[in-house]
């Protein structure tokens, strides 16, 4: 680093810019390529044949040759939405550029410096298409060294310094582009259907919409307490009662709780909803939104290791309750005595607390023993009460709502609700939550009293649903949570 410091301070020194201001280019590396390539791929100069075509290009320098009359460089241009990053020779010839000019390349250049080239298109005699300089300049000089490229990153590294991990690793950039192409499904595919997108607070007086822990904060201009918003619901069903027909919100939440594979402090959620919809048109809206994900980025079919998962089968419906009876071979129904479940679950190791009631052991059985058998798309509906506080009392039985979890290979990537409409029940629960809040359980919703106003003022019957962007990401990719976030939230280094 103190090399390439020095370097900086003598160019400097000698009159010249590290850092200029004044460069541009008229043609990509792709544009370039693909003027030369042909319908079959092939190029379309012969080996060591030149052009008269003068082109500007710049790129970061990735590979360096330096011999005596002649150098080689590779330069990678920036990825974007259909290029991955990719990459052309220049060469530098004492005879094009002058003694002095090719003196400076070989004494200022370094790997990562990013070089202005202008020159005409060339096939080398190797066969490769390049520019061959007739001037350069130095467009930025890199005072650290580039990871060594044929040596893998180690997870944290890539992760902790993702810049240097896009600059080496394709596999990095793909990433990156195929969550592009993912959200642009997800919000293409809702404009379709009529979604209108809105943007809704973060810093919120009340944490509400999920059971997690938020967040807390301080506004100090009203010197009040704010928390992180822990899901996109309530305002969103403010802006149903206002009357947007379909609404959406694809953002950040936060969540301050556990970090693992598939699990992110602060990670991105669609919420959508629908008027005059219920738990089943809100699940066809789901799925084609993911189908649209699929065909954004090619992948109907994803290989893992419990078998294929076929997104173009049969999305089945599963009850938490017949479920669970099949996989303990044992009837388990609303009426099952809570110690009952406490003793399946002791059999089955199933970590319950002492503290749980029927519906909450039920759900942690099925989400230990049924869930991760689950590979093809099923929506798992039919939950005791407990499981969704603002989804609508079911229609057979009030001692369960009207809500689905979206099971995909083994994991949880959406929900979906009737939602719960009547302020007269909503408020109810909302007390009760508010109630075991204040008894100390961190992750229960506090008492709402501007969004129950909002609800008094009449809202149409409607569905909603969640989905995890992430996991939605993770799906295609076979990533854990933390590549697929560009930027994830880790503990600080010690040094």
């Amino acid at each position: 680093m103190q090399v390439r410091l020095d370097k900086r301070s003598r160019i400097l020194a000698e009159g010249g810019q590290a850092y200029p201001v004044d460069l541009t280019r008229d043609h990509t590396v792709p544009q370039i390529k693909a003027a030369y390539t042909g319908p079959d791929g092939e190029l379309t100069l012969e080996p060591g044949e030149e052009t008269d075509e003068v082109v500007t290009v710049g790129g970061r320098v990735v590979f360096v040759r330096n011999t005596g009359r002649l150098c080689f460089a590779t330069i990678q241009d920036g990825f974007t939405e259909t290029s991955n990053g990719e990459r052309l020779q220049v060469m530098l010839s004492k005879a094009e550029i002058g003694e002095d000019s090719l003196k400076a390349w070989k004494a200022d250049v370094d790997l990562g410096d990013f070089v202005w080239v202008q020159g005409r298109v060339v096939r080398s005699r190797r066969g490769e298409l390049s520019v061959m300089a007739s001037q350069w300049r130095m467009a930025a000089k890199a005072l650290r060294p580039l990871p060594n490229l044929h040596t893998e990153l180690s997870e944290e590294s890539r992760v902790r310094r993702r810049y240097a991990d896009l600059v080496v690793r394709q596999e990095s950039r793909s990433m990156v582009r195929t969550r592009a192409a993912v959200t642009t499904a997800i919000r293409t595919s809702l404009h379709d259907d009529g979604f209108l997108e809105v943007e809704t607070p973060t810093l919120q007086l009340v944490h509400g919409g999920a059971a997690a822990r938020p967040f807390n904060t301080h506004l100090n201009a009203f010197d009040i307490d704010m928390s992180l918003r822990i899901a996109l619901e309530l305002y969103l069903k403010r802006a149903m009662v206002g009357g947007i027909d379909r609404v959406y919100e694809m953002g950040r939440v936060f969540r301050n709780e556990g970090i693992d594979s598939s699990h992110s402090a602060e990670f991105s959620m669609l919420e959508a909803y629908m008027s005059w919809g219920n738990q089943f048109t809100i699940a066809e809206v789901i799925k084609k939104i993911i189908l649209a994900a699929a065909d954004a980025v090619g992948i109907h079919q994803i290989e893992t290791a419990d078998g294929v998962i076929d997104l173009d089968g049969e999305w089945t419906w599963v009850k938490v309750y017949p479920g669970l009876s099949q996989a303990l071979g044992e009837e388990v129904t609303l009426d099952t005595p809570v110690e009952r479940l406490r003793e399946i679950a002791a059999a089955h190791d199933v970590a319950v607390d002492p503290g749980f009631e029927a519906g909450k052991i039920v759900m942690e059985l099925f989400g230990a023993l049924v869930e991760p058998t689950l590979l093809q798309p099923t929506f798992v509906c039919d939950y005791p009460a407990i499981a969704q506080p603002l989804a609508r009392p079911h229609r057979d039985d009030p001692r369960m709502v009207e809500a689905w979890d979206l099971i995909i290979g083994g994991m949880e990537r959406g929900t979906g609700f009737s939602e719960l409409v009547d302020p007269v029940i909503q408020r109810k629960v909302l007390t009760q939550q508010s109630l075991a809040a204040a008894a100390g359980d961190p992750e229960a919703m506090q008492l709402d009293e501007d969004f129950l106003e909002a609800l008094e003022f009449g809202c149409p019957p409607m569905g909603g649903l969640g989905l995890g962007v992430d996991r939605l990401v993770m799906l295609f990719t076979n990533a854990g949570i933390r590549e697929t976030i560009l930027f994830p939230l880790l503990k600080p280094e010690q040094h």
